[in-house]
């Protein structure tokens, strides 16, 4: 048989003692600062309402006569194929995929093209505005799915440059169809303190 241990606690550390928690002190709470009183049709000057109207009917006669022609005009001058360009880069493989490997079903390839870019489209536009992890995953399957088709269907020498063309296209579409994801962890620390009985 074993002797009871007979070692004793260090005289220089104190015992723990709990501390019930009806015993328990709040931290201070710092006071809110005041609300700024809500502006009242009384405060603002009798004329400043019809300055402003006035000043805002100017700009947008101005912007109308003089902003949107300038707009229309610099959209007409720019050199927009490096957009099409890219376009074809990425859509010119999918179809010829599509159209490779939809033979024999009772699917066309162009129909099977309209349903691959409306569910990119709608995928992209449901998880940016909803945020759903079935969107999110939709559109993340949608860009895997067309960089494979992009590979797989773009010329053996322009091949590497197509599929990072598509994961471009992809990435910047994931930055508002994943908007708001985090990848770290989410911890919910729970503290269930009930009083002593």
């Amino acid at each position: 048989m074993s002797e009871p241990d007979k070692h004793e606690p260090d005289p220089a550390i104190p015992p723990l003692d709990t501390i019930d928690d009806s015993q328990r002190v709040p931290p201070p709470r710092r006071p809110a600062p005041p609300r700024p009183q809500p502006i009242k049709a009384a405060d603002v000057p009798p004329g400043a309402i019809a300055a402003f109207g006035v000043v805002a009917l100017v700009a947008l006669l101005l912007i109308l006569k003089w902003g949107i022609p300038k707009g229309i005009d610099w959209y007409h001058d720019q050199d927009w194929a490096w957009f099409t360009q890219w376009t074809a880069t990425v859509a010119d493989p999918v179809h010829a995929y599509l159209s490779a490997h939809t033979v024999g079903l009772p699917l066309t390839a162009t129909s099977a093209f309209v349903i691959w870019q409306g569910v990119g489209i709608v995928s992209l536009v449901l998880s940016w505005i909803t945020g759903a992890v079935g969107a999110r995953l939709t559109w993340t399957a949608h860009g895997a799915c067309s960089v494979f088709m992009v590979w797989d269907a773009a010329p053996a020498a322009g091949r590497p440059v197509a599929a990072a063309l598509a994961v471009l296209a992809w990435t910047i579409g994931s930055l508002f169809a994943l908007r708001g994801l985090s990848l770290r962890p989410l911890i919910h620390l729970h503290n269930h303190n009930h009083p002593a009985r």
